[in-house]
């Protein structure tokens, strides 16, 4: 590959080319070259770019699964494989990194488990620092007998680490020892949604004041007041992701602020639809902008590029991704005029070059 403004990579579950493939993605016009695979890796599902940019960590979601490290080269694209650490049975739904960069957190949605391991100065995973399992259960038969952690992540301040536990309808806090990667129960050690639920990922306000969390199971994303100093949320709204009258079936998955801290948005998978939120920037709440189409069949991951001008959407069940142009002053999103063709996408991110 060439050098251009910015690289997408993007996992791929095409059981024919299964890996990490990379487009250029141009930053004025908001093109994708056609995707070309890069790395090879099983299974892979949600990917996280190290704030260094020059290393990538996936997430190898089935049984037997993992986390993996590649060394990413800037100018062409090329990904190297750096190391993989298996994971106890099923492999990660999420991964993270501190605000240090020192330590990647993942979220074990089969296993009911969180974990974090220590990063080498080369990039590879080193050991691992901490390891908790998860229990609980709510209301719904299916999905949530038992604890199912779905995302873990630090807070801005970096003291905090945060669970959101579909399962048991938890957002389970501990205090993060940023020198060590160690990590305790919080007191209080969580925060608990409405039965039924199913909180599934967060997302921070740039202002480090509000936290906002996306249900799964309910269709809704809860807004938080956090207090930094005690590790506590305090709930402020609960709104629906889907526009009035809409009654078919529909999953929530990502979630994500605008830089600007005056946007919010949330795909739907099912309506296929990215909504869109205004936020109070005084209050934290959350105000109905637009429901736009995902140009594609089930939304699970977006991701913003570096600008916040260009947001781009995996639409798993449609070989799809599609771009919008952001409007930083209303929020809205126009679709782009082409979709980028690739069998089942899933996690996506997009880096600077």
């Amino acid at each position: 590959m060439t050098t251009s403004d910015s690289l997408a990579f993007i996992a791929t579950q095409n059981p024919d080319a299964m890996g990490i493939v990379a487009s250029r993605f141009d930053t004025k016009t908001g093109d994708l070259s056609a995707p070309e695979l890069v790395a090879a890796t099983p299974d892979p599902g949600f990917i996280a770019l190290g704030i260094d940019g020059a290393h990538l960590y996936v997430c190898n979601s089935r049984t037997p699964g993992g986390v993996s490290a590649f060394a990413v080269d800037a100018r062409s694209g090329a990904l190297s494989f750096l190391n993989h650490v298996r994971t106890q049975g099923r492999g990660p739904s999420h991964l993270s990194l501190d605000r240090s960069g020192r330590y990647v957190l993942n979220a074990n949605y089969g296993g009911a488990y969180v974990e974090i391991h220590a990063i080498e100065r080369d990039g590879r995973i080193g050991n691992r620092t901490a390891f908790v399992e998860l229990t609980g259960r709510s209301v719904h038969p299916v999905r949530q007998t038992r604890a199912y952690p779905h995302w873990f992540g630090v807070d801005p301040s970096n003291r905090f680490a945060l669970a959101a536990d579909l399962g048991s309808d938890r957002i389970m806090v501990y205090r993060f020892d940023r020198e060590s990667g160690a990590i305790e129960p919080n007191d209080p050690p969580w925060a608990s949604v409405r039965p039924g639920s199913g909180p599934r990922h967060l997302a921070w306000h740039p202002n480090g004041r509000f936290l906002y969390a996306v249900q799964e199971l309910s269709n809704e994303v809860v807004s938080y007041a956090w207090d930094d100093e005690r590790g506590t949320l305090t709930e402020l709204q609960t709104v629906s992701t889907l526009p009035p009258g809409f009654s078919g079936e529909n999953t929530a998955a990502e979630i994500g602020v605008h830089t600007n801290g005056r946007f919010l948005y949330v795909s739907n998978r099912g309506h296929d639809s990215l909504a869109v939120f205004a936020i109070d920037p005084a209050h934290g709440t959350l105000e109905p902008v637009e429901h736009v189409s995902s140009c594609g069949k089930t939304p699970r991951y977006f991701a913003f590029d570096a600008s916040c001008e260009w947001l781009t959407v995996t639409n798993q069940e449609s070989a799809g991704i599609a771009v919008f142009r952001v409007d930083a002053s209303t929020g809205r999103l126009t679709p782009h005029r082409d979709i980028a063709r690739l069998d089942r996408p899933m996690g996506v991110v997009l880096m600077t070059t």
